[in-house]
């Protein structure tokens, strides 16, 4: 067999060390140490980490890089005032600008080495130009960036009589899941319906479903229980995902060993934020102050998927963000207390491999058969990754290299000391 690229001298996020990726074509074709000499083109990795990409398994296309696009900044840091702001940019959003803000980003997370997003876009405008731009999008970034779309009515399920129709119009449009919010509907009983309605649209489509849940203080919010019922009495097993679940941080104990096990048995994924929670919630609270991110530890050791998501970007939700998923994983170590090495490796895989679990994508890994799509990055191990957050030396999609990056190196000039200083390896 005659190789297009060999990647020599990789380290693998299992702790493989000494490793040659071979590429035939847009797929991984073998992984050993040695592979003999002929390819098309040889990298040689040094000894770093190279990954499967990154992957963003919640976020919200649509609103992104909108900062103070209406002159208005979030001044409470609440997610009320975010959505009061949201309603106001809606008159200045056209199409155009949606396009462009999308596209930018998507060249930014391409950089970072992320070539998946599921994108919640919210469809309560009846107009539904939210839609139809990501939609196009979708396919404008298709030969390098997987984008999966989701029907979020934002503002409720219940926020229009035509919502309904809304999201069939949606799904004919391309996207793959049903999205909800049940703890934004005017009232319990009300998120409850939007549970068993949007669930059954899924069903009825073929759909996966990921639905914002509990993203409040609220340990009576309890909608991801509604979510799990649906769930089983519907088949929908393994195609549901709970995202944010900030509720689950307040309930007691008791109740929340409950609620896991409720979850994992209905096999209801989950996707934390941790970047966002911890700047959302918690907001009405003195001291003691919550750190509102759902209990990652727990739901991982109970052996539900758990995935981390970046959310937002310089939107009213967010005011940072560079599209960096171990910057999102940085923050779940800290916010979650998973500092023991078992606990961030799961951080790394949470924005790797779990995140393609959820998302169902084809082909994801770094075993013969999978489509060669990988990272080089300028760090050892994947606990190394998370704490330096280092430089993607190279980016590969479908076997071509599409984002390179310099090593980053800083020059020093003291007496006695070297003259280069490389992060990784101070």
């Amino acid at each position: 067999m005659t190789l297009s690229l060999i990647v020599r001298n990789a380290t693998l996020p299992d702790g493989r060390t000494g490793q040659d990726i071979g590429v035939d074509g847009a797929r991984i074709a073998e992984v050993r140490p040695k592979l003999p000499a002929g390819a098309g083109r040889e990298i040689d990795a040094g000894g770093q980490l190279v990954c499967p990409p990154f992957i963003d398994s919640h976020f919200h296309l649509d609103a992104t890089l909108s900062l103070g696009l209406n002159g208005r900044y979030n001044e409470s840091g609440t997610l009320a005032e975010g959505i009061r702001l949201w309603r106001e940019m809606q008159p200045l959003i056209d199409a155009d600008g949606l396009y462009s803000r999308a596209m930018r980003y998507c060249d930014l997370a391409v950089s970072k080495g992320m070539l998946a997003i599921r994108s919640h876009v919210d469809v309560t405008d009846g107009a539904l130009i939210g839609a139809e731009v990501m939609a196009q999008v979708k396919k404008d970034v298709a030969p390098y960036l997987d984008l999966q779309l989701i029907a979020f009515p934002q503002m409720g399920y219940f926020a229009r009589p035509t919502l309904h129709d809304s999201i069939l119009r949606v799904l004919e449009m391309g996207f793959e899941v049903v999205g909800g919010a049940p703890h934004l509907e005017p009232t319990a009983e009300l998120g409850r319906r939007s549970v068993t309605a949007l669930c059954e649209i899924a069903a009825e489509r073929g759909a996966m479903v990921d639905m914002h849940c509990d993203e409040n203080d609220d340990p009576n919010s309890r909608h991801i229980q509604d979510l799990a019922y649906e769930t089983q009495r519907l088949g929908l097993q393994g195609r549901v995902t709970g995202s944010h679940l900030t509720s689950m941080h307040s309930m007691d104990n008791f109740f929340a060993a409950r609620l896991i096990q409720q979850m994992l048995a209905a096999e209801v994924h989950v996707v934390a934020n941790p970047l966002a929670n911890m700047i959302l919630q918690g907001r009405f609270d003195t001291y003691p102050k919550r750190r509102g991110m759902t209990r990652v530890k727990e739901l991982m050791a109970a052996g539900c998927v758990v995935a981390l998501g970046q959310d937002s970007t310089l939107d009213p939700w967010y005011p940072l963000g560079t599209a960096d998923m171990l910057d999102v994983a940085w923050m779940a170590v800290h916010a979650g207390h998973l500092s023991s090495r078992d606990g961030m490796r799961a951080c790394f895989d949470a924005v790797t491999g779990n995140a393609a679990a959820i998302m169902q994508l084809d082909g994801y890994g770094l075993e013969p058969g999978c489509f060669a799509d990988f990272v080089v990055l300028q760090a050892a191990d994947p606990i190394e990754a998370i704490r330096l957050r280092p430089t993607r030396l190279h980016v590969f999609r479908r076997g071509q290299e599409i984002a390179t990056t310099p090593p980053a190196a800083t020059a020093l000039a003291l007496p006695g000391r070297p003259d280069r200083l490389d992060p990784a390896r101070c």
